[in-house]
């Protein structure tokens, strides 16, 4: 199941799961604290499956046009999963003064 939250309303939850779908030097540069980098083109189902089933996974990208695309092919692989893609992504993260972290 996919789902779609606006991220400037999204809470963090400690240990959430959060894919940040652009490539390597665009996380590089600045991404939302506690993403971890999974380019979308690198998404498949080993990787998948490093995540428990029942744990939900939260899917951004720099704007929001990677995530969803992130989520759909994720759901091709597992459709018994929750995906959530954080809309407006990393920009709208760093435009609402979330706090970005540097570096891979």
């Amino acid at each position: 199941m996919i789902r779609k939250q606006e991220i400037t309303t999204f809470e963090f939850p400690e240990n959430a799961v959060i894919w940040d779908v652009r490539d390597s030097s665009a996380y590089a540069e600045g991404h939302v604290k506690g993403a971890v980098s999974r380019p979308i083109n690198d998404l498949n189902a080993d990787i998948l499956n490093q995540v428990a089933a029942d744990q939900p996974i939260y899917i951004l990208c720099g704007g929001g046009s990677k995530a969803p695309r992130a989520a759909e092919k994720l759901e091709d692989l597992d459709a018994s999963r929750e995906y959530v893609v954080l809309m407006g992504g990393t920009r709208a993260a760093r435009d609402a003064g979330l706090p970005l972290e540097q570096g891979a």
